[in-house]
């Protein structure tokens, strides 16, 4: 909206730009950055989707909006005596939340030319002057270098190292575990040497001095490994959690990030499909992890019982194969009776979701036995399941236990037999025991790990998918920055299908709205008058044509920045938990209530929340079932014209409301929207009084576009029916 328009606007709707604020330091200087770097964004773009603390930056923060920026950061601790021109410009962060950037140095005499994202004007201050507010901490920014199409023989696709390159962030971590590990078992030695010298020299020559001795190093032996054991786990949990974090961060930011033509059918399915980051995490953590690495470690031992006790190294490694051969025969019928729990469960979530969120509805339609019945028919399956998965792990168990205890048996019988022929002695007897149950336990830990392994193998396949479904924001896709928009639109050629049905809800659909003009839009029930305003809301692609803002693609939009320029009322009106103020703010920053207020009364808001005692702190429920629908879509105009976009669109927005309310919204809305590019999609002839211009729409195209008059005229006369 131009400075002109906004002088036209009435006094009591004017608001402050949220990008003349200055109360987020670290975005205010990183917006800065980007147009130094020539890669400007706007602040909007930068936040986007992130979980901004108090709605503002963190330091923790700066390196994902940066991504956006195609920017790369990393903060270092720098004194400022250090800093160098050739490595800036970089933000300093300062006390009090404050910061500053730093885009030229001089050593000679001690200076910084900094900017200050206040004025955004170069200062020459002095270090010694500086340090007083510095924190010693430093954001260094640098671009990312951007590799020509034609210089891409091996795309970097992010969506299929998004896991393991994550973990391997700890490869320092586990590196470290792994040499915890190696101790471990090296330590673990000590009990057979110390069995074998208790038996073969302590005991004949009741060596007491010796055996207290020994024991001492044991007993050090055992408390090194103990806490060997601790920091271990210690360390395994730290890359865990590590992991964990920045892995379900990008999970759901995809998932936001979706485009909706290629969000999952299913909620409930999709919501399963999600929880199965679970299996995964708990994959990478404590016990598994342990098991794991402890695995090839029976080398060590098999390596210890040979060097003892020779060719009885033999009877533990046939175990070990034997159990491995067993193991590896079950991984076929494993691997589906797991497969076929995992999808049942996210049918069975799917059942449930749906069930509860149409709760009203299964109970006036006596549908509860259908829904019954869905959800037992799929506990049972999963419960058949999941007892062969139990039975196909637990088999491997006993048969590794039985083989086990075999083994030891042959040990005892084998070693009587050398110390008869004095090739053993009653020492190295006991040592080759303890070595062989050593060598073999690793292996009776592979039920679970196998059990984990094919749970994890797919989750990670399933979230794989998901990874690789089409974002609104492709990482490689640079999009044009737009600092204001008139509010034309054009729609040329549009067509669109949903995905998996061959019926067009829109068909070759042109359509012009200049700047400020008003546009109502009628026409039967499914003709794709809803889905007409999702695709300049630039929610769908169209399949064929496209939507265009003042002449440019919206393709070429950022989706972040074009929605902050559209204020949207939807027909199914949809609230969050929390309170009014909370719904009516959603998704904005730095709101004084005054502008609040404003929207409410606009709104009808006002209406029933100055009946509420507690005003605007009035508690909403989820869906907003608490309040009438008239009152959801009151608190859903209210959110469209917070901001004072220059483009409305609204759906069927008084549908659920008196006449009364209609009538004082209708007349409120008069006043605001003089200069503003509106669409309002209604069956209500009363709401065509806000539009200069009718489009009709039947048939899934436009059939009649003209003047409000002539439209109406026609409709009555019968020329033009819908």
């Amino acid at each position: 909206m131009t400075e002109q328009e906004k002088s036209n606007s009435p006094e009591e709707w004017h608001i402050m730009n949220d990008s003349d604020s200055h109360d987020d330091p670290l975005l205010d200087c990183l917006e800065i950055l980007a147009k130094m770097h020539e890669r400007p964004i706007s602040r909007t773009v930068l936040r986007a989707g992130l979980p901004l603390v108090h709605n503002r930056l963190t330091v923790e923060l700066v390196s994902r909006a940066a991504r956006r920026a195609g920017l790369t950061s990393r903060i270092l601790k720098r004194p400022l005596a250090e800093f160098n021109t050739h490595e800036l410009p970089a933000i300093l962060l300062l006390e009090n939340r404050r910061a500053c950037i730093a885009i030229k140095a001089n050593s000679s005499d001690g200076t910084l030319e900094v900017i200050w994202p206040e004025s955004q004007g170069a200062q020459i201050v002095s270090c010694k002057e500086l340090a007083t507010t510095y924190t010693g901490y430093s954001i260094f920014i640098k671009p990312k270098y951007r590799i020509e199409e034609r210089g891409v023989s091996h795309p970097d696709d992010r969506s299929k190292n998004w896991f393991w390159g994550t973990v391997l962030t700890s490869w320092r971590i586990y590196r470290d575990v792994i040499v915890a590990s190696f101790l471990i078992n090296i330590f673990a030695l000590a009990t057979p040497f110390f069995l074998i010298n208790a038996y073969d020299r302590i005991i004949p020559n009741l060596a007491f001095e010796t055996l207290w001795v020994l024991s001492a190093g044991v007993v050090i032996i055992y408390l090194f490994e103990l806490i060997l054991r601790g920091l271990r786990g210690y360390f395994i949990d730290i890359a865990g959690k590590k992991s964990n974090l920045v892995l379900s961060s990008i999970l759901l930011e995809k998932v936001f990030g979706l485009r909706l033509e290629a969000r999952p059918k299913s909620i409930g399915s999709f919501t399963k499909q999600l929880q199965q980051f679970e299996s995964i995490r708990d994959f990478i953590t404590s016990f598994t992890i342990t098991a794991l690495v402890d695995l090839p470690f029976a080398l060590l031992a098999l390596f210890a019982l040979w060097y003892i006790g020779g060719r009885l190294s033999l009877i533990s490694l046939v175990c070990i194969v034997l159990i491995l051969i067993y193991a590896s025969i079950i991984q076929r019928p494993l691997k589906k009776s797991v497969g076929k729990t995992h999808n049942a469960e996210a049918q069975k979530n799917a059942i449930l979701v749906e069930g509860l969120s149409g709760i009203e509805t299964i109970k006036i339609l006596g549908a509860e036995s259908k829904i019954q019945r869905a959800w037992e028919d799929s506990v049972s399956f999963i419960a058949t399941w999941g007892a062969r998965t139990r039975l196909l792990s637990s088999s491997v168990g006993h048969v590794a236990h039985f083989l086990q205890s075999l083994s030891v048996i042959s040990v005892i019988i084998l070693s009587v037999y050398m110390i008869s022929w004095g090739k053993m002695t009653g020492g190295g007897l006991f040592a080759c025991i303890f070595l062989t149950r050593r060598a073999t336990a690793p292996m009776t830990q592979v039920v679970s790990l196998m059990t984990r392994f094919h749970q994890a193998r797919n989750s990670l396949q399933t979230l794989n998918k998901i990874m690789e479904l089409p974002s609104e924001r492709p990482a490689e896709k640079v999009f044009l920055h737009r600092v204001n928009f008139k509010g034309a639109l054009t729609l040329e050629n549009l067509s669109f299908t949903y995905p998996g049905d061959s019926t067009e809800v829109l068909r070759n659909i042109n359509l012009q709205i200049n700047p400020g003009e008003k546009v109502g839009i009628i026409g039967p029930i499914g003709s794709g008058k809803t889905t007409l305003g999702k695709l300049v809301l630039g929610l769908y692609q169209p399949t064929k044509g496209m939507v265009a803002m003042d002449g440019t693609d919206i393709r070429q939009i950022d989706p972040a920045e074009l929605r902050n320029f559209i204020g949207y009322v939807p027909q199914d009106v949809v609230l969050f938990q929390g309170s009014v103020r909370d719904n009516i703010v959603l998704g904005t920053s730095d709101i004084d209530d005054s502008t609040v207020l404003r929207a409410a009364k606009i709104a009808g808001v006002s209406r029933f929340v100055e009946k509420n005692p507690k005003g605007y702190d009035m508690p909403v429920e989820e869906q907003g079932r608490n309040l009438s629908g008239g009152q959801r879509q009151a608190i859903a105009i209210a959110r469209a014209i917070l901001l004072d976009p220059p483009v409305l669109v609204m759906d069927e927005p008084t549908s659920s409301m008196d006449n009364r309310s209609e009538s004082m919204i209708r007349d409120n809305m008069l006043k605001i929207l003089h200069n503003k590019t509106t669409i309002i999609i209604t069956h209500r002839i009363s709401l065509l009084e806000l539009v200069d211009r009718i489009v009709v729409i039947s048939n899934e195209t436009i059939v009649a576009d003209g003047t409000k008059q002539h439209i109406l005229e026609a409709l009555k006369n019968g020329h033009l029916s819908i």
